[in-house]
């Protein structure tokens, strides 16, 4: 691993990655790009999070988008139709991307106003074991997802050569994506110790964490919607209870969302550099078998095992 000094910051080591890509390593063993570098400084510096605040915490391209629809649709069942005119991630911004992360010298941050709830709910890709001391700094309740690693994988790097596609840069190779996320040198990774952060809190304090996959969610979204809404302090409630739920799963499927036109849009938002429909893709469990060969598999399936001491956390099937 080629590490070295930056010189504006000295004091974190980086590595060079595909094209110009150059992740820090900044705490923990964490890595981030420069601009989320400076972001997390100031989620750090200034983030005080409410009692009745929501954090939807994830590694990236782990169910992120599906999760902020559901969050957003549960807390706010009145406003459900805004997923038809606005992007899921403008309805939940992100700390360390939108709230923060366009910050100049005294000017407020972002905070969201498509809302009908007194909840706000906010999404964070930075690691427990940085931003631990900010989330336990209030009853603040956090949600997790996480997503089988190989799938993780392919999607992260489906989304990585849209972004280089879009900027006419050759894709990246397969071979390399796969190299650095078992080395753990990906954005905010390791990922296999941002999930273990979350992980664990949530086993010692289940009502102030929850954890959940995003294979969970495939296999039942009904029930773990519920689940969702009752940790949340919002269940649904009456006779129609169920049609409730099944008309939040229905908005906020893929397959649904996909249609919107907001969605399918080639604007870039100020606070990224790639378009909003590079933000959905396939949305499939298992997608990792048309990518990757049997060594590859093997390779990340010997660190998971390892990592989690041979705890399946994604199906029976997600092992192959």
């Amino acid at each position: 691993m080629d590490i070295q000094n930056h010189d504006s910051e000295s004091c974190f080591p980086k590595v060079k990655h595909w094209r110009e890509n150059v992740p820090y390593q900044f705490h923990q063993g964490f890595w981030f790009n420069p601009k989320h570098l400076q972001a997390t400084k100031q989620v750090l510096d200034h983030f005080k999070p409410l009692p009745n605040d929501v954090i939807l915490a994830s590694f990236p391209k782990t169910g992120t988008t599906w999760l902020k629809s559901l969050l957003y649709s549960i807390v706010n069942r009145v406003s459900t139709n805004q997923l038809v005119t606005s992007h899921p991630h403008e309805l939940v911004p992100s700390l360390e991307m939108q709230v923060y992360g366009g910050l100049v010298a005294n000017s407020p941050p972002h905070f969201p106003s498509n809302t009908s709830s007194s909840l706000s709910i906010f999404s964070t890709h930075i690691p427990y074991q940085i931003l631990g001391k900010t989330l336990n700094s209030s009853d603040c309740r956090v949600v997790y997802v996480t997503r089988n690693p190989k799938d993780t994988l392919i999607s992260l790097w489906h989304f990585a050569n849209s972004v280089y596609l879009g900027q006419k840069w050759e894709p990246q190779p397969i071979e390399d994506i796969v190299s650095k996320f078992c080395k753990g040198t990906v954005i905010f990774g390791p990922y296999f110790d941002h999930v273990l952060g979350y992980q664990k809190e949530s086993l010692e304090r289940p009502k102030k964490f929850f954890f959940i996959t995003y294979e969970e969610l495939k296999s039942d979204p009904n029930i773990h919607v519920k689940r969702l809404a009752e940790f949340l302090g919002c269940p649904f409630l009456g006779e129609d209870m169920e049609e409730q739920v099944e008309e939040v799963v229905r908005s906020c499927s893929i397959e649904t969302l996909k249609k919107h036109e907001v969605n399918n849009s080639s604007i870039v938002p100020s606070w990224t550099f790639v378009q909003y429909k590079s933000l959905f893709r396939k949305g499939l469990v298992g997608d990792h078998m048309n990518y990757l060969t049997k060594d590859m598999i093997e390779r990340i399936d010997a660190i998971t095992k390892e990592k989690f001491h041979g705890i399946n956390l994604w199906g029976e099937n997600s092992m192959s």
